[in-house]
Parts: C-alpha cells; sequence; structure tokens
C-alpha cells in the first residue's frame, strides 16, 4: 500500500537580501554617488568650519585662535564691500528669470524663422564663462568699444570705461552675467511650457482669458517647478560668481568689484594670501547664505506640495 505524499505549503527559506532585495536595490546604485558626495562635499564642508576657527598657511602647524577670524570679518572693509557686492549680484542677477521667461513665450510660439531664434537665444548658455568674460571685455574697452562707441553717440562719457570705474564696474560684470543666465532660465521655462496642460489653456479661452490674465492665472502657476529650480540656480550663481570677476577685472578697479568667493581665494590662495583660517571664514560665511536661501526655498516647495494633498 502506497501512501500518498503530502506537499509542502512552507515557503521555502530565503536569505536577507532576497526578502529585502526592493528596498535594498536602489541604496547599491546610489552608494557610489553617496560617497563621492559625502567624500567631496559633506566632508570638506565640515573641514571649512574647523579650519574656520584656526589660523594656517596651509602647510605648517595650525593654531587654534578661536573666533578671531570671524572677529576679523567685522571690522575688514574688504569683506564689507564684497558682501555688498554679492548682494547687487543677488538683486540683479535675478532679473534673468524674468527676462527668461518673456523669451520663452516668444520662442513658444509657431513664427518664421523660430529655429534661427532659438539658436541665437540658446548660443550664450552653451560657451564658457571665460569666453563671455572676454567678449564683454572687448565689448567694454575705453573710446575703441562698442559700448563706448554707442554711449558716445547719446554724449554719455564714463571716465575709465565701465570697468575702469569703480562706480560702474560690478554692474557692468553683472550684465556680462545676465546674459548665459538668462539663456539657462529660458531653457527651464522652454521646458515647462512643453508640460503646460493644453486643456487648461483652452478651457480659459473659452471664459475669456487672455494676454496678462491667461499668463497670471494659468501659465505661470503651471511654471512653478521651472520657476523654484531657476530661483535656486540663479541665486547660487549670483552667490558664487568668480569666474567672470577673475576674468574681467581680476576684482578691481582698487576691490571694488570684489565678491566673497573671489575674497575668500584672494586670502587663501592668492599671491598675499595664505591665510587659510581667514579664508574658511569667508567660506562659511558665504556657505550660510546660501543655506538661509536654498532652505527657504525647500520650505516653500514642501509647504506647496503638503498644500495640494
Amino acid at each position: 500500500m502506497t501512501h500518498a505524499t503530502v506537499p509542502d505549503t512552507h515557503p521555502p527559506r530565503r536569505g536577507w537580501y532576497a526578502r529585502n532585495q526592493i528596498r535594498v536595490t536602489p541604496w547599491l546604485f546610489l552608494a557610489p554617488g553617496i560617497l563621492f558626495f559625502s567624500v567631496y562635499v559633506v566632508i570638506p564642508i565640515f573641514q571649512s568650519f574647523w579650519i574656520s576657527f584656526h589660523a594656517w598657511d596651509g602647510l605648517g602647524e595650525a593654531t587654534w585662535v578661536g573666533t578671531a577670524n570671524y572677529a576679523e570679518l567685522a571690522t575688514d572693509r574688504a569683506f564689507e564691500v564684497s558682501l555688498w557686492n554679492n548682494l547687487r549680484w543677488l538683486i540683479l542677477y535675478l532679473l534673468a528669470i524674468p527676462a527668461g521667461l518673456f523669451i520663452a513665450l516668444f520662442l513658444n510660439q509657431t513664427v518664421t524663422g523660430i529655429r534661427l531664434y532659438k539658436s541665437l537665444f540658446f548660443f550664450p548658455f552653451v560657451i564658457s564663462q571665460v569666453v563671455v568674460g572676454l567678449v564683454f571685455s572687448w565689448f567694454y574697452l575705453p573710446n575703441d568699444g562698442l559700448f563706448d562707441v554707442i554711449t558716445g553717440v547719446f554724449g554719455i562719457d564714463i571716465r575709465g570705461g565701465v570697468l575702469g570705474n569703480p562706480d560702474t564696474a560690478t554692474y557692468g560684470i553683472i550684465a556680462a552675467g545676465l546674459w548665459p543666465q538668462t539663456a539657462y532660465c529660458m531653457i527651464l521655462y522652454l521646458t515647462g511650457l512643453n508640460a503646460v496642460d493644453p486643456e487648461q489653456v483652452e478651457a480659459a479661452r473659452l471664459d475669456g482669458a487672455k494676454g496678462w490674465r491667461m499668463l497670471w492665472y494659468v501659465i505661470l502657476p503651471q511654471l512653478r517647478p521651472a520657476t523654484f529650480i531657476a530661483f535656486v540656480v540663479t541665486i547660487i550663481g549670483a552667490l558664487r560668481s568668480f569666474d567672470l570677476i577673475s576674468i574681467m577685472t581680476n576684482g578691481g578697479p582698487f576691490g571694488s568689484t570684489r565678491v566673497l568667493s573671489f575674497y575668500m581665494f584672494e586670502k587663501a590662495l592668492g599671491e598675499y594670501g595664505f591665510r587659510m583660517g581667514y579664508g574658511s571664514a569667508i567660506a562659511v560665511v558665504l556657505f550660510l547664505i546660501m543655506m538661509v536661501f536654498i532652505a527657504y526655498f525647500l520650505w516653500r516647495m514642501w509647504r506647496d506640495e503638503k498644500g495640494a494633498r
């Protein structure tokens, strides 16, 4: 007499990875990026905080000085000028956002030669900041530059040229930076306009909305993600501005175009610098200013998403 075998209804025992594969696998893919980000970004940030409390020339023994570097910042006239210049950069650089929006609205239309227009407006984004600085340096040349020729027609004479006058040099560099930054914001908004819901636009037209009312109540709310990215990138770009200043004026004339990042470089690595502790203190101040703006925008985004739920 044969006995019928009873099938084993218990599932086979699986290892820890097999049970947690769905949760673990994404972290395995992210691990290299997290490692590099931690080693080259996160750890150096904490090192900068630590070095800012020391007097160090980058080679010898570091000496603990506490908050002496920060106390010196409070009375440093060059640091004050750099901080105010960063504020000017921050305010005027934000003009790139509405400028990029209106250019994107123009390029989003179907008109003759629109591909040529898109190429011309896209061109500043793909060229190097060094090239932008050189082009605008030639543009601002005293007497021979195109800017002086144009202003001379209207009887305007800037003594020493735009970049040679302490009152105008910073604004001239900001104008040069706005050229590629506007192109970047334009690209963000062009991408956002492709995602605008045509049904909402058509419904608004049926309700009689057009022009500014259509833009304000229908288009802009759908461009909020693009606007958020444009604000964050533009603010970071304004606060970390360095290359254009280095190429166009090297901080002159008379130190009038310095910003915090450039002044940090001068103090820490410049010809008369090698004050790593003092340069780190400037870097910490710049980092905290950036964090204030970034934290604010992240909070706004979190609040908007929470309200949308």
